[in-house]
């Protein structure tokens, strides 16, 4: 892979003759960057004035430049004081993830008596004082002394460039291993690790290794301590391990053999409450952590998924090049990953988004059930939905498509799976957020309890011989009325669903973006649609989204079909919760004077709550004796 090394520190460290012995022992080409200062600068330093940022800005516009001209090519070594860490972000300005560091560190002392017996070096020792204030250290480069030979310190730089890996990842399940295959694919050099349990988990990561050729660079661990070793500081390892206990006692393993700086990334579901907790933990450990939500599927991590990253913005920036490239591209090939925000607010809006997942899936399977009752078999349902494309296109609505044509043997087999559904605790923790922040995410909790009586196989079977259901031979609704009243329920989903994150984000100071939300979950992930690519822009004009005037055309066209659809499932005992929920909740967040006012008085009767009177402008509570 194609790398730019800079070669840093002060004036007098030995940056060129460093760069040179490297750059011949790679034979690669060498540049030095003090033959690219404008004549401005070389006459200002010779007086004896140091430069400002000013100066300094074009300078080293034009490295970043040569470095990327160098990288259609070839690996080249530049060498370059770069003493600021803004210095260092513009020479490496889009080319992160092609760039190493090498900070040549020396005493005050050694290299003031080595400038000193330096000839014709046009910036004089007595400024030498200014540039170790300047010196910001790096935390992410390859620190040599330079007290050490040349010779010796070539073969440290070597070590460190040729067996150190860029990026690890802990955990070879389905996902972890689709992301090891993503980012070889993208020219990282990674060292993947999976635990050994003898006669159960054996050579998972050698075995998977051999198995394909892209991982051919990549190194494979079963031991904790040699993995670690093998990364190069500050380690970058993402953990792609089940949510819960098992993350602690993962980062529990590792933490003895972790250096300050190195930064952890939690990939898996987990919840935001825990990664806050983990996150101020390791903070006091020195280790960064980053809370990490993943969506796209075993499929998504392999092509591209959406990543939802959150934590402290500076050790994001350290794996954006790494996160950002293995991502999906959205319709503008910008990546569908962005920095969420802090703490554990990108597992927050991964719980979401797998909410909002619940009740799309649950509106298809509504709608499947209504087809399937208008007389329609699954390959003429799969003909419905995918006429419905053009005007509803989900990645939902596509795998359900596909899913009604498969057939096994003479039958269908949607009609062989058992009706039973499960969950992984998504839903369930979003629908307990919504009740901790009072958000009234109905549908979210709706999709979650219909998968819960789903579960109820036994007893549905036996409720079922004790009760008849009412179904008439013709529903008196067309497939255009099923298509507009899923198309109005999914508006009110997606409502419901960045309502909470925007009260999530207001309770708890996130300050999210919801346009950037919307735009990473434009492709990649499981909720992907045209009506989240047009939320992409109507969030950078409000947070709720039923008050745009095209949302409120839709939501008005689509809501009689709604109605009707309802109520023809309600006269004929088909069970459609997740529509049913859409158009009540609609109808009590239009209402104007709504029913609260009666349980008000219930509860001031029974509890002396009191309550607030429309006649008294005041805020002031009432409290009346009712007897």
């Amino acid at each position: 892979m194609k790398k730019v090394i800079f070669v840093m520190g002060v004036s007098g460290c030995g940056k060129s003759t460093i760069g040179k012995l490297l750059a011949k022992d790679l034979n690669v080409p060498f540049f030095d960057g003090d033959d690219f200062h404008p004549e401005s600068n070389i006459t200002k330093m010779s007086s004896g004035q140091s430069l400002n940022d000013e100066d300094r800005q074009g300078w080293l516009e034009t490295l970043n430049q040569l470095a990327k001209k160098q990288l259609e090519k070839n690996s080249c070594v530049i060498v370059c004081s770069a003493l600021k860490q803004k210095y260092r972000d513009t020479l490496s300005n889009s080319i992160q993830k092609d760039t190493e560091w090498i900070h040549l560190a020396g005493t005050f002392n050694q290299i003031f008596e080595r400038l000193n017996n330096r000839a014709n070096h046009f910036m004089p020792s007595k400024l030498l004082k200014s540039q170790f204030d300047t010196l910001e250290n790096p935390k992410d480069a390859i620190q040599v002394d330079i007290s050490l030979t040349p010779e010796e310190i070539i073969k440290k730089i070597k070590q460190e460039l040729m067996n150190t890996s860029e990026f690890g990842l802990f955990g070879l399940g389905v996902m972890g291993k689709s992301l090891c295959r993503n980012l070889a694919n993208n020219g990282f050099k990674i060292s993947m690790f999976n635990r050994h349990v003898s006669g159960i988990e054996e050579d998972v990561a050698k075995n998977f290794k051999a198995h394909y050729p892209e991982l051919s660079q990549a190194a494979a661990f079963d031991d904790i301590a040699s993995f670690v070793n093998s990364l190069q500081q500050p380690r970058k390892i993402m953990l792609m391990v089940n949510a819960g206990k098992t993350i602690d006692y993962v980062i529990e393993d590792l933490l003895p053999h972790l250096s300050e700086n190195d930064i952890l990334i939690d990939g898996g579901n987990s919840n935001y409450k825990k990664t806050k907790e983990r996150f101020d933990y390791l903070k006091t450990k020195g280790v960064q952590f980053i809370g990490t939500g993943v969506s796209g599927g075993e499929e998504g991590a392999l092509k591209g998924p959406s990543i939802m990253p959150s934590g402290n913005p500076d050790a994001y920036q350290k794996v954006a090049p790494f996160l950002e490239t293995i991502a999906a591209k959205d319709k503008n090939n910008l990546p569908c990953c962005t920095y969420v925000g802090p703490e554990g607010s990108g597992h927050f809006i991964k719980m979401v988004h797998n909410g909002v997942e619940y009740v799309e899936m649950q509106l298809l399977a509504e709608v499947a059930t209504i087809l399937k009752a208008l007389g329609q078999n699954p390959d003429e349902i799969s003909n419905t939905l995918e006429t419905w494309k053009d005007s509803a296109s989900s990645y939902l609505l596509e795998i359900t498509t596909a899913i009604f044509k498969k057939k096994e043997g003479d039958d269908w087999l949607v009609n062989k799976i058992l009706d039973k559904a499960g969950n992984k605790g998504t839903g369930n923790w979003t629908t307990i957020a919504s009740a901790e922040l009072g958000v009234p995410s109905t549908l979210i909790a709706s999709a979650l309890f219909s998968r819960y009586t789903s579960f109820y196989k036994e007893e549905r079977l036996e409720l079922h011989t004790h009760f008849e259901k009412t179904i008439t031979s013709q529903l008196q609704i067309s497939t255009k009325d099923v298509l507009e009243a899923y198309q109005f329920a999914r508006i009110i989903n997606h409502y419901q669903g960045f309502k909470l994150i925007d009260e999530a984000s207001n309770k708890m100071e996130w300050n999210l973006n919801l346009s950037e939300i919307a735009r990473i979950w434009t492709n990649g992930c499981i909720i992907r649609s045209t009506l989240m690519e047009e939320l992409v822009d109507i969030f950078k004009d409000t947070t709720n989204i039923l008050t745009n005037p095209q949302l409120i055309a839709l939501v008005n066209q689509y809501k009689p079909a709604t109605k009707k659809v309802v109520s023809q499932c309600v006269l004929n005992d088909i069970t459609s919760p997740a529509l049913a929920e859409a158009i009540q909740f609609f109808n009590g967040i239009t209402t104007a004077y709504a029913s609260a006012n009666v349980i008000q008085a219930q509860r001031d009767y029974f509890g002396a709550h009191t309550y607030q009177r429309l006649d008294d402008t005041s805020g002031k509570s009432h409290h009346t004796n009712w007897n």
